[in-house]
């Protein structure tokens, strides 16, 4: 499983200025359950140390230059950021951690600088990370000083599992019945993100007009990818939480059932993590042997070492 990586990220020194950026998330935590594979496309042309550079405001257009606006690079920067993009689908990447504030990674807020001696403007979009998104609309990305959010983190590291999980599975040539298991196991992981393509997936993989299977696969893929792109939230998520509970509401204990009710509540209005509903229902799969949610992806979606459920912060 590979996670692409702004370089200056895990230590190289490939910024302007000779250093690196290193952040510690990505190099003390997600090293441990990716490999990383490191991209700086402004490294690759120009050489660390270099001249730094910024995004200018062009009229309706953006250039990049050297920050004394004698060189104008827009050109070089973005052929090598149309080859790194390119490079990623070779690379098999599941997601990408990009740096943020970057001319050439950045993701948003980027400055821009506008020509005739007015202030910068945060309102600009890294070229590298401009490719990434036109080349990849679906794949996750995100920038490292996002993920100080809990609440982007757990829907980043969601997004990034499930897009591998998809990648790995149509890599194999599924038949319709592995797609059905497929889709079965992120049923609720589906419906905490969008209701919306919860149906839409479900009526594809239904197949009511008879379509061949590489064009299920097809419209499957491209809606799947929509699905685990959307945020999930307290409400979609507690909705989710009423449903799994219904496959055991009728058989465990009345105190038991007052007591996850509760503690179900209290996940509503902010006082207890979602790891402690998750706890309590793998007690009650398990003691009823419910394999149906036993694969269910929502209740196991990344490894629990990450810890990312257990941080109140981290829905909302």
């Amino acid at each position: 499983m590979k996670l692409g990586i702004s370089s200056c990220l895990i230590g190289n020194l490939c910024r302007y200025d000779g250093a690196h950026s290193k952040d510690a998330f990505v190099y003390n935590i997600l090293q441990k359950y990716f490999e990383i594979v490191p991209y700086c496309p402004e490294d690759m042309i120009f050489g660390s140390p270099r001249e730094t550079i910024r995004l200018v405001r062009n009229g309706d257009d953006i250039k990049v230059t050297t920050s004394d606006g004698s060189k104008d690079v827009t050109k070089q920067l973005d052929d090598i950021s149309v080859f790194c993009a390119q490079k990623i689908a070779k690379d098999d990447i599941c997601g990408f951690i990009l740096k943020s504030k970057s001319p050439t990674c950045g993701m948003e807020r980027v400055k821009v600088y506008q020509e005739k001696n007015a202030p910068s403007i945060k309102e600009g979009v890294g070229l590298f990370t401009k490719r990434i998104k036109e080349f990849y609309p679906y794949l996750p990305v995100e920038e490292e000083g996002r993920l100080n959010d809990p609440w982007l983190k757990e829907n980043f590291l969601m997004q990034v599992f499930a897009y591998k999980d998809l990648h790995e599975f149509l890599k194999n040539k599924p038949t319709k019945g592995e797609l059905v298991e497929f889709h079965s196991s992120y049923k609720y992981l589906i419906y905490a993100k969008s209701q919306k393509f919860y149906k839409e997936l479900g009526n594809i993989v239904a197949n009511h007009e008879k379509k061949h299977l590489e064009e299920i696969l097809d419209e499957y893929r491209e809606n799947f990818l929509k699905a685990i792109s959307e945020k999930s939230s307290i409400k979609k998520t507690f909705n989710v939480l009423l449903h799994i509970f219904g496959y055991f509401k009728k058989h465990i204990l009345k105190e038991e059932k007052e007591l996850l009710l509760l503690t179900m509540d209290e996940y509503k209005d902010g006082i207890v993590p979602l790891i402690t509903i998750v706890k309590m229902f793998n007690i009650f799969i398990n003691r009823y042997d419910i394999e149906y949610l036993k694969k269910q992806k929502f209740l196991n979606p990344y490894p629990q070492e990450l810890a990312l459920r257990s941080d109140l912060k981290a829905f909302k």
